[in-house]
């Protein structure tokens, strides 16, 4: 089948003959929409399916996602999907069964060697085997794509009661998959991309996959009712793509990532990576930075160059998790020690809330309707002129150790839609941080009834402050 033949392909080249050089963009905030958008695109597929993930559970959301993945190469598309080896123990040979498919292959990145004993590999591979592929992207007949923050999973998808990461996805439409694309085949064609069969004890068997795909459509089976079947039977994105009725954003969109190369260079080699090349489009805003990083860990350089732009009149403002909201306390320690030159500097700072004080029916669609909240999202917009999404947390570990990727893309409306978000938004998801009078930090939440300040940590124990302060003594930022 030629690129010609794909429904996806011909919608999506009838726009971009209207947009000439352009791509074409959706936000996907929520996060039953940003499975549906893939489960759905992976129904439409006719011809191949590109999708690389750094987390890809083995719960509901990915088990129903990888069941619509093996519908696709049943009827004959082309699946590929390169998943990072840190959360896949005791999956090998599922992982092989599905590498034996004639139409599916599937590779682990960066892969341990022992299958059985990740924790001392930890300890006698520390440097080689703590760097990750962190990128997410989701790309299908080459002409749309999915990049964001989110890896497959409950807690991204809107499936786990207990907590829920607010995040953000983008649909590019366009060239802009092309690019996505090419990322893609990098990493797959690396020397660290192992096929899953390498790892299987024995040669998988027709009856190991059949299996597998029984038990997948018996999940599939049970949740008729569940809210991820009623939006794949109702959401219309994917027709509306299809009929040029989806309401896309048009814009020249650059691609950013690190090579997979950089995995096996020193951390100071910056050949392969995208930042130094981000941080420069960022430094050519002259009005405002927003940004949003759910692991922040600026160390000095970043304090520095942040307090450069508003020194020069570029008004910048950050949203990331408070403690409370934070499910890698240790991050916030190394977060936390940089918080007052941030003030200090003028830079706007703003700390995420762990729970939403509204009813759900009422609770932000861009925040999360679980029980516990916690900001996921790696956002930046630039001027409300520019959009990056992608996989990026501004820290050491993305900065210097695993790879990342992500997308900037030129729309004055998109841009500014996060703009005023962040306006409208922020303070009812958000506690501001400020100095008091002795330079001591003061938490401040905006309620309607008045504002209210907290002298400590809100929401949070004795002991677990304790244990982030004793963490900041600890050598290991670079870790972080």
């Amino acid at each position: 089948m030629t690129a010609i033949d794909s429904t996806l392909y011909k919608a999506v080249t009838a726009n971009v003959a209207e947009h000439p050089g352009l791509s074409g963009f959706h936000l996907l905030p929520d996060g039953l929409d940003a499975f549906a958008a893939r489960a759905l695109l992976a129904n439409r597929a006719e011809r191949t399916i590109d999708a690389q993930y750094y987390l890809f559970h083995d719960d509901l959301t990915g088990n129903l996602l990888l069941e619509r993945l093996l519908a696709a190469a049943d009827r004959g598309v082309r699946v590929r999907l390169l998943i990072d080896d840190m959360d896949t123990a005791g999956r090998d040979q599922d992982f092989a069964a599905l590498d034996a498919h004639p139409h599916f292959e599937l590779r682990l990145f960066n892969p341990y060697a022992s299958r059985s004993s990740r924790s001392l590999e930890m300890i006698t591979r520390f440097g080689r085997i703590t760097r990750r592929m962190h990128n997410k992207s989701f790309t299908v007949d080459g002409v749309v794509t999915v990049v964001g923050g989110r890896n497959v999973g409950n807690e991204y998808f809107s499936a786990d009661p207990t907590v829920e990461f607010g995040d953000l996805d983008v649909l590019g439409a366009g060239p802009v998959a092309t690019d996505v694309s090419a990322v893609f085949d990098a990493y797959w064609n690396h020397s660290l991309a192992y096929p899953a069969a390498t790892f299987s004890r024995s040669k998988p068997s027709a009856d190991q996959l059949e299996n597998l795909r029984t038990r997948l459509q018996s999940i599939v089976a049970q949740s008729p009712s569940s809210a991820y079947a009623e939006r794949l039977r109702d959401s219309p994105l994917v027709e509306q793509l299809e009929n040029r009725q989806l309401a896309l954003h048009w814009g020249r969109a650059r691609v950013f990532a690190d090579r997979p190369d950089k995995l096996l260079t020193s951390p100071d080699d910056r050949s392969t990576h995208m930042g130094p090349r981000l941080r420069a489009d960022v430094q050519d805003a002259t009005s405002e930075v927003l940004i949003f990083s759910p692991y922040f860990v600026p160390g000095d350089t970043g304090v520095d160059w942040l307090a450069s732009l508003v020194e020069r009149g570029v008004r910048v403002r950050i949203l990331t998790n408070s403690l409370a909201s934070n499910d890698v306390a240790v991050v916030h320690a190394g977060y936390s020690k940089y918080r007052k030159d941030l003030l200090r500097a003028g830079v706007g700072l703003f700390e995420a809330k762990a729970q939403s004080t509204k009813p759900k029916k009422d609770r932000d669609p861009h925040w999360g309707g679980s029980s516990r909240a916690s900001l996921h999202a790696k956002t930046f917009a630039f001027d409300r002129q520019r959009l990056f999404v992608g996989s990026l947390n501004l820290d050491p570990r993305s900065a210097v150790l695993n790879t990342e990727m992500g997308i900037v893309f030129d729309n004055a409306q998109l841009a500014g839609n996060v703009g005023d978000w962040f306006d409208a938004r922020l303070r009812d998801v958000a506690y501001e941080l400020k100095l008091d009078d002795q330079d001591n930090i003061e938490w401040v939440e905006h309620r309607a009834d008045g504002d209210r300040i907290y002298q400590t940590e809100p929401n949070t124990g004795f002991f677990k402050r304790m244990s982030v302060w004793f963490a900041r003594l600890l050598p290991i930022e670079g870790q972080l």
